[in-house]
């Protein structure tokens, strides 16, 4: 996780250099806190799908069709915005679900199953909206990828998360000193303690500053926070863990790993379609080919951030710091006016030594 620290800032310092300032500039952070929103959403269920030995290929464009079918319900049929949101997420679930239930109980591999669901995503995207863009009205459904907090309630936001950081450290302090097991010190302690709190500090003043925390950076740490707690002090999180480390000797354990595994597409589905709406509302219309290549940033981002495409490891917050990683490639090699074929091998490049890194610390 430190080591992703320095790399993100190592990252913002060469293309600082490259676009003379203009990258750290709070306008084009607000910017590109809003273009990660999308990825770490994504990224966020894609942990649990690595870190349970699988693969899900379709995300990309799955979260553009169901992007596309809210535009549609919306605009075209004039249903309400909680009906379409509650239909689109329950579309997004069904999907999850027929994916898991071919990979769970039909014995189908991942990678098989997902890459049909990519294409097949990406043909029903077409048929549906005719190759045409949607566009959507000012409304809440746009403002969902628009919408700023107002400061005032940045502020509290920012109060809120360092009260949950430092309850959180605690915890897991005074967890490892009551089974005796090794913590570090109390000064180490102290400074990972305002180290974080500094970096929501200063992350709330730069967002602040522009015009306030994008609504779908609120959307995505609502979601981290929920499923770091699911993957981390629930059963089913718990589970998640033991059927990708090693599923004969879970199921040996009397766990469900059909269940599990089904469950888990399931929720890679549901967030899949939040971030296909919110993909479609920052942008204010769904495209024919939207989310395309999304599925690649949002496995690299996991990836980097630390989960093993072996399975068994990983992490939420992993996942999303390897999101900004990822969008900070993009953000900045498009400032600096980068060819675009020098941006895919760049992107490749990230991808494959974050890989190497994974199985040479396996190895060690």
């Amino acid at each position: 996780m430190y080591a992703m620290v320095f790399a993100l800032v190592c990252v913002w310092v060469i293309f600082t250099l490259l676009t003379n300032g203009t990258f750290l500039s709070t306008r084009n952070l607000s910017n590109l806190s809003r273009q990660a929103a999308v990825t770490a959403i994504l990224a966020v269920g894609m942990t649990l799908v690595i870190v349970s030995a699988n693969i899900d290929l379709s995300v990309g464009y799955g979260a553009g069709l169901l992007g596309a079918i809210a535009a549609i319900v919306h605009v075209r049929w004039g249903q309400s915005i909680p009906l379409t949101l509650l239909s689109v997420i329950c579309i997004g679930t069904l999907m999850g679900l027929m994916q898991g239930y071919l990979v769970a109980y039909q014995r189908i591999p991942a990678f098989i199953v997902t890459l049909g669901g990519f294409l097949a995503y990406r043909g029903l995207m077409l048929a549906f909206t005719g190759g045409e863009t949607i566009l959507l009205p000012n409304n809440w459904l746009k403002a969902i990828g628009n919408a700023y907090l107002p400061p005032t309630l940045g502020w509290g936001l920012m109060a809120v998360g360092i009260g949950i950081s430092g309850y959180r450290f605690y915890r897991q302090r005074t967890a490892r000193l009551r089974y005796g097991t090794e913590q570090s010190s109390v000064p180490v302690f102290l400074l990972k303690l305002v180290g974080i709190s500094a970096l929501i500090v200063v992350f709330i003043t730069v967002m602040n500053i522009h015009k306030g925390v994008p609504f779908p950076v609120c959307i995505l740490f609502g979601l981290a926070f929920v499923f770091h707690f699911i993957a981390n002090h629930t059963r089913f999180g718990r589970y998640v863990y033991a059927v990708g480390g090693n599923a004969e000797a879970a199921y040996l354990s009397g766990i469900n790993v059909r269940s599990i595994t089904l469950r888990v597409f399931a929720t890679m589905g549901a967030l899949m379609a939040i971030a296909g709406v919110v993909m479609t509302a920052r942008v204010g219309s769904a495209s024919p080919e939207a989310g395309r290549l999304l599925e690649l940033d949002a496995i690299a981002a996991c990836v980097i951030g630390g989960a093993s495409l072996m399975g068994g490891r990983g992490s939420i917050f992993g996942a999303i710091l390897g999101a900004f990683v990822m969008e900070s490639l993009n953000n900045g090699m498009s400032m600096a006016n980068m060819d675009a074929s020098w941006q895919d091998i760049i992107k490749g490049v990230v991808l494959v030594a974050a890989v190497g890194f994974d199985m040479a610390s396996r190895r060690r």
